[in-house]
């Protein structure tokens, strides 16, 4: 495809061991055995994207299997392109193929870039259909859960905090920090929405949490609050 075409003729060797490095693709690493062309920086990909956002589904579906992690980068990005354009019935379709193909959204970047725009979206527009957003968030795998509590950004932009703190409480003793930093990610921004309602939850848990979720949380809090929370003054 040209789309391949172009993003391999800016591929960078040594860049791509960088992006290795950084995405933790060694053995027993959460990006265990993803690739990378290398040197292909976000503007330069979001400028591919745009000459090819007409792409059509079947070369989006072959483009997401790609062993490139650029490559995958690039098949979400026409897809959130796809879903931004759509009506009810094709969102539903893109939604139904995002959620055939999540093995391949396999690293944070993937799915903090779409997740939120994609399922998010159309869930906010469509909460009936929850369920398979549910069985994400108790998905063994790490990135299924990653996009279920990611998703609820979505939801926190109409000031809806119910999705989020479910989550953020089925996560308090995940084993993956990606996981604890998300969640507090996830916390924070319900704080910078309503702080009592981030606060509320807070008292009930914040002791029982990972640390890294804790100061993820409160890292925007007035610097007394702040220190209070993880003393364990609160």
């Amino acid at each position: 495809m040209d789309i391949q075409i172009n993003l391999r003729k800016l591929a960078n060797p040594e860049r791509a061991k960088f992006s290795k490095k950084f995405f933790k693709c060694a053995k027993g690493e959460y990006g265990e055995g993803d690739d990378f062309l290398g040197g292909i920086n976000t503007p330069t990909l979001d400028a591919i994207v745009k000459k090819y956002r007409e792409l059509p589904i079947t070369d989006i579906q072959v483009l997401i299997k790609s062993k490139y992690h650029e490559e995958r980068m690039a098949a979400l990005g026409v897809l959130k392109w796809h879903f931004s354009k759509a009506n009810k019935t094709r969102r539903k379709n893109i939604v139904n193929f995002y959620l055939n193909n999540t093995k391949y959204i396999n690293n944070w970047d993937l799915v903090d870039v779409t997740a939120p725009k994609i399922l998010g979206v159309y869930l906010a527009e469509n909460p009936d259909q929850m369920n398979f957003l549910d069985k994400l968030s108790d998905s063994k795998n790490l990135w299924e859960r990653r996009i279920a509590v990611i998703s609820t950004l979505a939801f926190i932009r109409q000031n809806n905090f119910a999705k989020t703190l479910e989550y953020a409480q089925k996560r308090l003793n995940d084993k993956e920090d990606l996981m604890h930093k998300v969640v507090g990610w996830m916390l924070r921004e319900v704080g910078k929405k309503d702080q009592r309602a981030e606060e509320e939850f807070l008292k009930k848990y914040y002791s029982k949490m990972p640390r890294t979720m804790l100061r993820y949380a409160i890292e925007k809090f007035p610097e007394p609050l702040r220190k209070k929370y993880l003393l364990g003054m609160i």
